[in-house]
């Protein structure tokens, strides 16, 4: 039976939600030009101004709007997450799969690469990627997809392994029908929802990532990154700054984790319904 996601999230509160937050987040950055008074590296000549009319969130250390840094940093955290997950699954289908229909020597090999991928710590490379190179987010989008696919791979191998087994596959082999024509008709439609839930929990990695690498001064210093502007608020606790600083950007990161959090969890329990939670709280629990 065909697992159809599109009435699982309709029917779904905790997806739904998930949804919700994340079309709003898009909405922003889309809207971003729109939404805002000064260009976000716009030097409005006052520091640590307070929210106002012309500047919703005040200005930070450097006279720069802060909600227009907000908005966009949304643009940034969202493209790396879209082209993580989608690099990133594409990456794993090719492996896995490929690793699953020829067997062999190759599958071997494929494992035994994606087990040493395994034990690479992502952070620590992003390190010492920035240390040697000048970082940007070209670099940054291809090292997390290139440390991203590795757990994918094993997942979709595991899944087409199975599929390949069933009695319909079988059939359709024993009738000459190609490996290129049952993974059209046959294994696809089922890999469907999987590679959904797959390119969720990669975005949902790719933005911590990017956001970890922001706060550590490790990433691009000319884009705008959620990550760099907690770290820059950071050094002014002390002041009344951080309250419309810190608070309204780790929430907007927040919010974002957490409806990745909630459609991914969605996907996964209608493939697995054990995997459901009982509720929102319990799945803000498991973020």
């Amino acid at each position: 039976m065909h697992i159809n996601p599109l009435r699982a999230v309709a029917s779904d509160r905790l997806a739904l939600t998930g949804f919700a937050i994340l079309s709003s987040i898009v909405l922003m950055a889309i809207l971003a030009p729109v939404l805002t008074f000064f260009p976000p590296d716009y030097y409005t000549g006052q520091i640590f101004s307070p929210p106002s009319y012309s500047h919703l969130l005040g200005t930070d250390s450097m006279g720069q709007d802060i909600w227009s840094r907000l908005l966009f940093g949304a643009r940034t955290t969202l493209l790396v997450a879209a082209s993580v997950a989608i690099l990133s699954t594409t990456l794993s289908v090719l492996v896995g799969a490929s690793s699953a229909l020829i067997g062999g020597m190759y599958e071997s090999i494929c494992m035994r690469v994606v087990d040493a991928m395994h034990s690479i710590p992502p952070i620590i490379v992003m390190i010492l990627v920035a240390a040697y190179l000048r970082p940007n987010l070209l670099i940054m989008i291809l090292l997390l997809s290139i440390l991203s696919w590795p757990t994918g791979a094993r997942v979709v191998r595991s899944r087409v392994l199975s599929l390949k087994e069933r009695g319909h596959v079988y059939a359709s082999r024993t009738f000459g029908a190609s490996w290129g024509h049952i993974l059209r008709r046959h294994i696809a439609p089922e890999m469907g929802p999987l590679l959904m839930a797959m390119m969720i929990q990669d975005a949902r990695r790719a933005v911590f990532l990017e956001a970890g690498m922001g706060f550590l001064g490790v990433s691009d210093p000319t884009i705008i990154s959620w990550g760099k502007m907690i770290q820059q608020a950071l050094d002014f606790t002390y002041l009344d700054v951080w309250k419309w600083w810190l608070l309204p950007t780790g929430l907007a990161l927040s919010l974002t984790l957490m409806g990745l959090c909630f459609i991914g969890f969605s996907l996964e329990a209608a493939m697995d319904p054990r995997l459901a939670p009982r509720s929102v709280e319990g799945a803000v629990e498991k973020c």
